[in-house]
């Protein structure tokens, strides 16, 4: 592992961590962010993929009393565990399926970089849209959703396969859309990810096994960390955000991102 590879691990762990939970598809960020600085090789799809594990332990960190109440819950048979649990579980189903069979599809994306930028900008586009279509609230916790909705959200997170689309963008609007509240789809994206991106993170280190050297594992390690680190600082102020904000700035973010990325990858 030489300092270069560090450095360039370091970078991408804080871009992973800073942008995971927030629209603006941190696999996106990934993308671009290696195709700036040369983070290339035969591991990098599954190092872009791996580190965002770092990320969704800030979730377990950060909303460690929700889950521990959750699993004491389920043990106690309580209706809110349950539901709590019944709703993240259907809405992980769609993506784990369309993973497993399109994941060649997935992959050969995840090194296009132009695909980032087009669809940074088609999704900022569409937040701004739903932003102002959503006026009726018919959910305000993730344990009163019904199981249809979750099932629902989840086949809309399915479009976060296409780098640039963003999961938690998707899981987040088509939660508005469908009646949540900003702080429920935000949180119920937060819970979503957990058991999402680590069978991602698995799926992926066991396809990439062959390919994967021993300073690629540690690469990974590094941008596990700096991406935990980065992530905890995002999770709780996130909400608090987007309650007071909404969503338009992020989607003015990615607008002008994606141009400029655009622009960038035409005449370089």
């Amino acid at each position: 592992m030489d300092t270069t590879s560090l450095i360039q691990a370091i970078i991408l762990g804080i871009v992973e961590g800073l942008t995971e939970f927030i629209p603006v598809s941190s696999t996106g960020h990934l993308i671009l962010g290696a195709e700036l600085i040369g983070f290339k090789g035969e591991g990098s799809a599954a190092f872009k993929i791996s580190i965002q594990l770092g990320a969704i332990l800030a979730v377990l960190v950060a909303y460690r009393e929700r889950f521990i109440g959750v699993a004491s819950g389920l043990l106690a048979r309580e209706a809110g565990a349950i539901a709590f649990a019944r709703n993240v579980l259907l809405a992980f189903l769609p993506a784990a399926l369309v993973g497993v069979v399109a994941y060649k599809s997935i992959r050969a994306l995840l090194e296009s970089p132009e695909t980032v930028a087009v669809a940074l900008i088609i999704g900022g586009i569409l937040i701004l849209l739903i932003e102002r279509m959503v006026k009726t609230v018919k959910v305000t916790s993730v344990e009163a959703m019904p199981w249809p909705t979750a099932a629902k959200v989840g086949v809309v997170q399915c479009l976060a396969m296409v780098p640039g689309v963003s999961r938690s963008g998707a899981t987040i609007m088509g939660g508005l859309l469908l009646g949540l509240d900003r702080k429920t789809a935000a949180e119920f994206s937060f819970f979503l990810a957990v058991p999402t991106m680590a069978a991602a993170t698995v799926y992926a280190l066991y396809k990439e096994r062959d390919v994967l050297s021993f300073d690629d594992v540690g690469l990974i390690a590094v941008g596990f960390v700096t991406a935990f680190v980065s992530a905890l600082l995002v999770v709780k102020s996130l909400v608090e955000f987007v309650s007071r904000y909404g969503f338009a700035p992020f989607a003015w973010y990615r607008i002008v991102l994606g141009s400029v990325a655009l622009v960038w990858l035409m005449m370089r």
